[in-house]
């Protein structure tokens, strides 16, 4: 046992006493030491089957985790606040701590119990949340991203980002008023940056960790400053790519960039304990090549998340029908990512249209299912994380993948390259096949994983305790006939071992070789040289199986590092395939065609439909989706879009968005025609909110994002601009809502789409011939109004906002308050010179009031109606309605 840390109860400090001072216990002092190399993280203390915190780790981890926080035992004289967790439910705490963006030393006891001292302990590995390998912490959806940004001389920044489970690292370098459009792309879960930059670069980076996309928590970690250097970062690099120059990569001049790496690099190592053997691939990130996509374009067009922060319904749920969780990550890096070359998107098309053909894509999807996550697996191969239960579905996947390339048509391009990839590395399915239980336990510890017939030692020791309970019984036989003692029973328990219970009445008959090892009230328990050394066999066999068992699975490990570059190619054929095969079974489910990508700039859409939106009626059995067309080209690159509230215009702008991201990221579309012009980015402002914490109003919110499209918005753009200028005066709001259009129409010259209730607007395409007037059409029926979700040339008459207010509930008194007010303006913007009383009380309306029949409907008291009282209630309501239709 380990010297006890506890001796009094005290309060407990807020800081952990400093390991060089006297009158700590040996524990205690070693426990100090390794927080001294972890200051800034939470250390799990691994004692007996508790990891325990202490100090103000403890106090920090018991608010956080709503546990229990004990004050026992001093050290150095110092209070030991301390709490713990199961070692068996330790992921489900650090789960919780990652989510809060809390970082985590998993300190494990290594060395031996010899009764001399606290047994040898080590920090094994560092959870952070952007270095997430356990299944258990990670979302089989959700990658963890680790990016770290270095800030250059001149203005410039160098940006190194991974995830640990793939294998390949970004590098890229971007003028620093450029970084938080980086950033957003990359959607990191952690961001490193240098303990020495300037207060603006540290303003900026606490910036981006508000302004990162809602419903990921992204945290910062300081390194020091001496590891973000250049040379470091190159020659990591290229020891990490086993070459002698970056060249082949187009990565050899950029330095600010491989000072980022060096960071990034340092710290992953640092977290796993080991070098990352299995990222063996750079790829160097170009601002230009993908198709920007802002912060607000992904919020307002609920690409992956709904405005409300929930995952559903969003575009990326309604396509996300993959087979594997490879495949669902691809998905979504595909959408988030479209290239604005065209040559991979086209080569997508092609494969989907193959793979619509007679079913062949469900066929592939009904074989990809039940797939193992080959990409993460591979991946906690090469880091030595990897568990029994995930070998099995591995070697389970490459049975799968030999089926699959005799399914695979390869009649394009890209479906040849994957073919070729899916090849499955020879001898790797065989090796685990013979190495690895079918059904083997969670952890190594266990033991029960190594399969029968792979190891003839570890056989012969499993033999020893299979055959324990023959022997026994061989054993009590003898002893009973050499004895005469009829009821000797050999027996075995944990805490005596094996013995032989002699009852009190036969103890007179023991032989001579028996020793006693215990006394109980009505019997002795004896053992003989023979069952001692039988003893002595069996309980060594079982420690030295488990043993055996760990180094043939470590020496496994070993084994199957070889096959990890090619298990890496195997994952990105499998989860390319899934998607190619999702796209396609959506493609047919959907109804939605292939787009046609052209070179001259034009939107040109005909039947266009909002995916998300139309799926939701479908689900409801409500009226089927109105379908619109969209024909925008060189003269015609502006739409003023006019029209009622809940009339369809923002529906309208948003599926021209979404149809073009479609399309650009090589998927088909929700419409029946579909031709797409050169695209470079997609902006959106979109709806009304305010930055309470940033200091920012409503309008200042709608401002600022007004600019950022303006300031980057190119003639490829499109740009949505729905009701600019709404959250200020009319006279201001009109005033920046004409100057803006003009901005995006002469200037700019990109494709917008410009929602708007001022009608002054309609007047703009008039003296600008690049612009149209578009409306959404509405029916009027007396007092109602009947939205027809139609896009039709021409401005609207009205906005109608009286009528949505009477849909939406509003007071009637409030109603006809407003339509006598609306009179009156009208009337005075007509020339009349009788001032408007905004706030005079309306003369009074009947029609406004409730009719005789809601009278009578509401005084009747259902309950206290006899059967017969009802029957004729309900013959004078009738009455009642046909004398109001009369």
């Amino acid at each position: 046992m380990e010297p006890d840390i506890l001796s009094a109860k005290a309060p407990s400090p807020a800081q952990p006493p400093d390991a060089s001072a006297a009158g700590h216990t040996p524990m205690m002092t070693q426990y100090l030491a390794i927080k001294a190399e972890h200051p800034e993280t939470l250390v799990f203390y691994r004692m007996g089957d508790f990891y325990e915190l202490f100090f103000a780790d403890a106090e920090k981890a018991a608010a956080l985790l709503d546990i229990t926080l004990t004050k026992r035992g001093q050290s150095a004289g110092q209070p030991i606040a301390m709490c713990g967790v199961p070692f068996h439910a330790m992921e489900g705490y650090l789960a919780k701590l990652i989510k809060l963006g809390e970082s985590v030393a998993i300190c494990e006891q290594v060395g031996e119990v010899t009764g001399k001292g606290p047994v040898e302990r080590k920090v094994m590995r560092v959870v952070t949340p952007g270095t997430l390998t356990d299944a258990e912490l990670l979302s089989d959806k959700t990658e963890s991203v680790l990016l770290a940004i270095h800030q250059g001389p001149r203005n410039s920044c160098g940006l190194a980002w991974l995830s640990v489970t793939r294998a390949e690292i970004h590098l890229a370098e971007c003028p620093s008023d450029e970084l938080e459009a980086w950033v957003t792309r990359i959607a990191p879960s952690e961001l490193l940056h240098s303990t020495d930059t300037s207060a603006s670069f540290a303003q900026r980076i606490q910036a981006l960790k508000r302004a990162t996309a809602q419903g990921v928590a992204m945290s910062t970690t300081a390194r020091p400053a001496w590891q973000f250097d250049a040379a470091l970062g190159q020659r990591k690099l290229l020891e990490q790519l086993h070459a002698a120059t970056l060249a082949a990569w187009h990565a050899d001049d950029l330095p600010q960039a491989h000072a980022a790496a060096a960071a990034l690099l340092g710290f992953a190592e640092h977290t796993q304990g080991r070098a990352l053997s299995h990222v063996q691939t750079i790829r160097v990130q170009k601002g230009d090549a993908s198709i920007s996509l802002p912060l607000s374009t992904r919020r307002n067009l609920e690409l992956t998340q709904t405005l409300r922060g929930e995952d559903k319904p969003t575009l990326f749920s309604l396509l996300d029908t993959c087979s594997t969780s490879m495949g669902s990550r691809a998905l979504k890096r595909w959408l988030l990512e479209p290239q604005r070359d065209r040559s991979e998107a086209a080569l997508r098309l092609q494969a989907i249209g193959v793979l619509r053909d007679a079913g062949q894509g469900q066929r592939l999807r009904d074989q990809l299912k039940g797939s193992g996550d080959v990409e993460r697996i591979s991946a906690r191969i090469a880091l030595r994380q990897v568990r029994p239960r995930e070998l099995v579905a591995l070697q389970l996947t490459l049975q799968k993948t030999e089926l699959l390339v005799q399914a695979l048509p390869a009649q394009t391009a890209l479906l040849a390259q994957i073919s070729a990839a899916l090849h499955p590395p020879e001898g790797c399915a065989d090796l685990l096949q013979r190495a690895v239980f079918d059904e083997p336990s969670a952890l190594v510890r266990d033991g029960g994983v190594i399969n029968r017939g792979f190891d003839a030692e570890l056989d012969e020791l499993r033999d020893i305790q299979t055959n324990c309970d023959a022997f026994l019984l061989d054993l009590e036989t003898r002893e009973k006939a050499r004895t005469g003692i009829a009821n000797l029973r050999v027996q075995f328990n944990k805490v005596h071992g094996f013995y032989i219970e002699v009852t009190q009445g036969q103890v007179d008959k023991v032989p001579d070789d028996y020793r006693r090892r215990q006394t109980l009230k009505n019997a002795e328990r004896f053992i003989t040289p023979e069952l001692k050394a039988f003893e002595d066999k069996a309980l060594s066999a079982q420690e030295r199986a488990l043993s055996r068992e760990k180094w043939l699975f470590e020496h496994l490990l070993d084994q199957l590092q070889a096959f990890v570059p090619r298990l890496g190619q195997l994952a990105y054929a499998l989860a390319a395939l899934d998607v190619l095969c999702t796209l396609a079974e959506r493609s047919l489910t959907l109804n939605w065609c292939a787009p046609v990508f052209v070179k001259e700039p034009c939107i040109a859409i005909e039947g266009g439909r909002h995916p998300v939106v139309e799926a939701r009626l479908a689900e409801a059995s409500s009226a089927s989706f109105i379908a619109n067309d969209t024909a925008m080209g060189h003269r015609q690159r502006m739409q003023i879009i006019t029209g009622p509230n809940m009339g369809g215009k923002s529906t309208y702008m948003r599926q021209v968005a979404i149809i073009v991201l479609l399309a650009s990221m090589g998927s088909y579309v929700p419409a029946n025609v579909c031709r797409l012009g050169p695209i470079d980015a997609i902006h959106t402002r979109i709806g009304a909110a305010d930055d309470l914490a940033n200091a920012q109003s409503t309008f200042m919110v709608e401002m600022t994002e007004a600019a950022q499209i303006l300031h980057s918005a190119s003639a490829h753009s499109l740009v949505l601009m729905d009701e600019i200028g709404r959250g200020t005066s009319t006279f201001d709001g009109l005033a920046l809502a004409s100057g803006i259009a003009a901005h995006l129409h002469d200037k700019t010259q990109a494709f917008c789409l410009f929602a708007t209730h001022y009608f002054e607007l309609t007047e703009f395409p008039a003296q600008h011939h690049g612009a149209v007037n578009m409306h959404v059409s509405a029916a009027e029926s007396g007092r109602d109004i009947v939205f027809l979700h139609e896009l039709q040339p021409g401005p609207a008459s009205r906005s109608y906002g009286i009528q949505v207010a009477r849909l939406a509930g509003m007071p009637a008194a409030v109603l006809n308050h407003a339509r006598h007010t609306l009179s009156a303006l009208e009337e005075h913007a007509l020339g009349s010179q009788a001032q408007v009383d905004l706030f005079a009380a309306p003369p009074e309306n009947p029609a406004d009031g409730p009719s005789p029949l809601e009278s009578a409907l509401a005084s009747i008291q259902p309950d206290a109606l006899s059967p017969r009282e009802a029957l004729e209630a309900l013959y004078s309501l009738k009455k009642l309605a046909q004398r109001e239709q009369g």
